[in-house]
């Protein structure tokens, strides 16, 4: 037999049968990556969602130690010269750094609380890293900021973990951090001598009462200068100062008659010493107040007293900033049974026709709010009977009017109302015999009697805002 024309080598045979099972040696090692990717990104998603976490944790903390901060008074002495900062943010033990770090634990991080939560105070141009803000400047006390640092050191991770195998892997376990300003903004002292660079205020669920400016504690003396700045700053116990001063208010009109027009006979509003008690005009600016759905308020006054009346708008320092709408003819705000006492007790859950209000204890400086047995956050079991909180229902905003006589003429809806500052303060209780209305005043800010810069927004007069980025 004749031997083949062409010969085939067998050459690629055999490199054939030597790469037999490379394939599945790709596939192993691509699945390996694979499998590693997701569980890396599993870790680097609970890492991100922890991030998360950290800084809401540090955003309501500063933002609380914020709010103590603006209830306390310490911007109506922002030279602590009654030596009042010590109990709200004077160290571990003060009460804004308690509730920071209160606040803070009760935000979890991966699933347990933060392992570690500073305090710092400072101001908007360097918060620095004081735990203790009594040695502060008085620019603190204008502005106070609140910078809080939380951490999570040991945050577990599920797969990454197995680096640490390695020889000097550090990833058994992986650490977040957050930081977050917060700042009390206080408008008196923004402004020049002449207020002319005030920047104003304008606070929603103001409360119906304009007063004048008279300090019932300081008779001679306004709450407010010209230029907006407080007239007697300080604590009351300690140097007669505004903030802790405790009074009545008595609505201007006749007692047992509609507050309109002509019934308005004590004109204009005063102190008035004999009686005890700081008249107010009980009226509405505009707009149908929005009541809290615990009652029913039978008018708009008593509405914009009981719920959040953010239609009325009180344009701090401006000539036409505010115009008492007087057409409603609020019926009775005198008395316990009148339309002021029972929008009250209404908002503030008073006994005995609701669970009990919430209280100042002790009543004087440093302000330390007890709840009442009707406050929503006892009724819904977050906090019990007596337990410290750090807001209420019992902290109203009252605006306060400049002029020597408020304009009411008879059929005239309208009048203008300057209105050159506000008035935080804490309703104690009504009498049950007057009517008078008992309140210990917590804050004060002006705006100056021509205000023109635009106006900061809040829901407070000293309104608490973060500084930092979200």
């Amino acid at each position: 037999m004749l031997p083949p024309l062409i010969h085939r080598h067998r050459s690629g045979t055999e490199r054939s049968s030597n790469e037999r099972g490379f394939t599945m040696a790709l596939v192993a090692v691509a699945l390996l990556s694979i499998v590693a990717m997701a569980a890396l990104s599993i870790d680097v998603g609970t890492l991100y969602q922890a991030k998360a976490e950290a800084q809401r944790a540090a955003d309501s903390a500063a933002l609380t130690a914020a709010r103590v901060i603006s209830i306390s008074g310490i911007t109506g002495d922002p030279t602590n010269g009654s030596s009042s900062w010590g109990p709200i943010c004077g160290g571990l033990s003060s009460a804004a750094t308690l509730a920071a770090n209160s606040v803070a634990n009760q935000n979890l991080i991966g699933g347990s609380a933060p392992s570690t939560v500073n305090v710092y105070y400072g101001t908007s141009s360097g918060a620095g890293t004081n735990t203790d803000c009594t040695g502060a400047k008085s620019s603190f006390g204008v502005n106070p900021v609140v910078t809080v640092y939380v951490q999570q050191a040991k945050l577990p991770t599920f797969f990454a973990r197995i680096f640490s195998l390695i020889p000097g892997g550090t990833s058994s376990n992986s650490g977040v951090s957050a930081t977050a300003s917060a700042e009390a903004f206080n408008p008196s002292g923004t402004g020049s001598s002449t207020g002319s660079n005030m920047i104003p205020v304008q606070p929603r669920c103001v409360k119906p009462w304009i007063i004048p400016n008279i300090d019932p504690g300081n008779l001679t003396n306004p709450f407010l200068k010209p230029d907006g700045n407080i007239q007697t700053p300080g604590i009351f116990t300690v140097n007669k100062g505004v903030i802790g001063e405790s009074f009545n208010l008595n609505a201007d009109c006749f007692p047992g008659s509609n507050c309109h027009g002509a019934n308005l006979i004590r004109n204009p509003p005063q102190w008035n010493s004999a009686k005890g008690y700081l008249e107010y005009v009980p009226a509405l600016i505009s707009g149908t107040a929005g009541a809290v759905p615990s009652c029913s308020p039978a008018t708009g006054y008593q509405a914009a007293i009981a719920g959040c009346d953010q239609t009325s708008v009180y344009a701090c320092g401006t000539p036409s900033g505010a115009q008492a709408d007087l057409s409603e003819n609020p019926v009775n705000p005198d008395y316990p049974t009148g339309d002021t006492a029972t929008a009250i007790s209404c908002l503030t859950q008073a006994a005995p026709t609701y669970k009990g209000a919430d209280a100042l204890a002790p009543a004087t400086f440093p302000f330390q709010i007890q709840a009442g047995l009707g406050n929503p956050l006892v009724q819904q079991g977050v906090v019990s009977n007596n337990d410290t909180i750090t807001t209420s229902n019992s902290i109203v905003t009252i605006p306060i009017y400049d002029g020597s006589q408020l304009v009411r003429v008879k059929g005239q809806a309208h009048p203008d109302v300057t209105i050159v500052g506000f008035l935080q303060v804490f309703i104690n209780g009504v009498d049950a015999t007057t009517g008078n209305i008992n309140v210990t005043v917590m804050n004060v800010a002006g705006c100056s009697n021509s205000a023109t810069n635009p106006p900061v927004f809040g829901t407070s007069p000293v309104p608490v805002r973060l500084i930092t980025p979200p």
